[in-house]
């Protein structure tokens, strides 16, 4: 398993990978001697947390020959000054030379996607590799889902995981956390939470990302969106083939066509094996297909 980018992200989600055992990982980023440092840091956890995984650093892609699965989470963050066009450039030209890498020596890897901004990042990898879309996806759905999910908890005061939610869209500010399948151990949330409350809740998850950048002061989360990754990438590589929201290219389902927007698929050993089309309100749809349209426009930007 490769995963590229050895910062905070890159490196928690190969702690994780080597925790579970998912297969031999490979930190990859252009920064000499630091993912060998956070590689090596890692192999001597193993003892102590029972992991045998092997974990090794690299700054080139030949360490990712034979690779079944990549996780990419290079990039740069936005910079004061800087406007959505100039990240989806810069970001948009570190994806090509990622990609373009990777498929040299990894040409059967499957490509979770993290690097922001997202939704198009996918659509540059995809166009960049050649892949099939079924073994391209975004991580961003699970992510977001598990702001959404953590939000309802805590105002309910109850376990997480008896929440069933899901957010679907783009992965930004016009994301779709849905209400009307939103349930507690099967009971509908809008049953116990207002409208009002829970628009507020819905709110506070399109800037889950912002409130914790204001709240790091110097960085933006890493753990949950590492943990996000994992869970694809645990999907695809064990055949669990879990229902989870994640950025696909869509052809049709929900009236979009040729976009890369979050919505329910099956991960498994193919990748997105299948796109599940939910039952929306029209606020809901009209929501997603606004959230597409902004996407769409974003792929235009790096075509």
């Amino acid at each position: 398993i490769g995963v590229i980018g050895g910062g905070f992200v890159g490196s928690t989600t190969a702690q994780r990978l080597a925790e579970k055992e998912l297969g031999d990982v490979v930190l990859v980023d252009i920064v000499e001697g630091m993912p060998q440092g956070k590689a090596l840091d890692l192999s001597q956890a193993g003892p102590v947390c029972g992991y045998d995984s092997c974990v090794t650093g690299a700054n080139d892609y030949a360490s990712l020959a034979g690779a079944d699965l990549v996780i990419i989470t290079a990039g740069m963050p936005r910079k004061p000054g800087m406007d959505r066009s100039d990240l989806l450039k810069i970001n948009g030209e570190i994806q090509q030379k990622v990609v373009s890498g990777i498929m040299e020596y990894a040409p059967e890897a499957t490509l979770v996607i993290v690097s922001n901004p997202l939704d198009v990042m996918c659509f540059v990898a995809h166009q960049v590799s050649g892949l099939p879309k079924n073994k391209v996806v975004g991580m961003a759905g699970v992510l977001d889902t598990a702001r959404y999910r953590t939000f309802i908890a805590m105002e309910l005061g109850c376990s997480h995981k008896d929440i069933q939610a899901m957010v679907l869209g783009g992965h930004g500010d016009s994301m779709v956390p849905l209400t009307s399948t939103a349930s507690v151990s099967g009971i509908p949330v809008q049953q116990l939470i207002s409208p009002e409350r829970l628009e507020e809740l819905v709110h506070r998850t399109r800037h889950g990302g912002a409130e914790i950048v204001n709240l790091l002061k110097t960085g933006s989360a890493y753990f949950a969106p590492s943990a996000s990754a994992v869970a694809m990438a645990e999907s695809i590589l064990l055949d669990q083939k879990r229902v989870l929201p994640c950025c696909s290219l869509l052809d049709g389902q929900y009236g979009i066509d040729d976009t890369w927007v979050g919505v329910p698929a099956v991960l498994g050993a193919n990748g997105v094996e299948k796109i599940l089309e939910v039952e929306l309100n029209k606020t809901e749809l009209d929501a997603l297909q606004s959230s597409a349209s902004s996407v769409h426009e974003g792929q235009g930007e790096v075509a």
